[in-house]
């Protein structure tokens, strides 16, 4: 199994380029890990918000231009296009989602705009584990699997562990900061529970001996569209922050 993964990982990351693959993870986990351990604050303000600047602008850009664009094609255009274009997001954008909202959840923590943040941190992970795994699951058909139903398993007690060790110090924070954090829940359960198993079945049908081209292209235009909707979320959450802040 865990040659499998690796050779799963591998290939796509060969046809992503292996240099981008490994720059794309890289780069904004090193800078966000010298940001929260020893860098100035400055540092991690730069980094989240320039994370989430490209995430959101990425985002915008498939939804409202190239999903469009490649809307317009036939069936083995699409498929052509997603063959070259979902590896590099694969890595690409969960790496950029996940520096943004550590980077951000860790900058309110620092600002003192965050207090109380454990109970809050264990409830938003709760409402984005347990759905990520079942929506994954569902996406392959997976839902009664033994492996689905360990996991599954295995996350709901640790949350329930985590969330019966904090929720006894749970206050109110500021309403910005839940609403913050209730569009992170849902950006991140549309991004890890739909989008990137998505993008998984893409690379698994373009590598399987007769690739269904068709239903490449239904996935990508599908991933292409909910894009647009995370660009909108992302600017949401924006307009929030700056209240945070200011």
């Amino acid at each position: 199994m865990a040659t499998t993964s690796r050779s799963f990982v591998g290939g796509m990351a060969n046809r992503a380029n292996p240099a981008f693959a490994a720059g794309v993870v890289a780069v904004p986990l090193v800078a966000l890990a010298y940001g929260v351990t020893v860098g100035p604050l400055r540092h991690l303000t730069y980094v989240h918000v320039m994370a989430g600047v490209l995430w959101t602008g990425i985002d915008l850009f498939l939804g409202l231009v190239l999903g469009p664009v490649i809307g317009g094609l036939d069936e083995s255009e699409k498929a052509s296009v997603f063959r070259r274009l979902t590896p590099k997001t694969t890595f690409l954008m969960p790496s950029l989602a996940l520096v943004t909202v550590f980077g951000g959840i860790t900058l309110a923590q620092e600002l003192g705009k965050f207090p109380h943040a454990g109970p809050w941190i264990a409830l938003m992970s709760t409402a984005i584990a347990l759905p990520v795994v079942l929506l994954m699951a569902r996406q392959f058909d997976a839902l009664t699997d033994r492996r689905t139903l360990a996991a599954f398993g295995l996350l709901a007690v640790v949350h329930a562990a985590w969330l019966f060790r904090t929720l006894p110090e749970f206050a109110m924070t500021s309403p910005e900061i839940a609403a913050a954090l209730g569009i992170v829940v849902l950006l991140s359960i549309q991004g890890f529970g739909v989008l990137l198993p998505g993008e998984l079945r893409m690379y698994r049908e373009m590598t399987s001996a007769n690739p269904d081209e068709e239903l490449i292209g239904a996935i990508g235009m599908r991933n292409a569209k909910l894009s647009g909707i995370q660009g909108v979320l992302q600017l949401a959450i924006i307009f929030v922050m700056v209240y945070v802040r200011f």
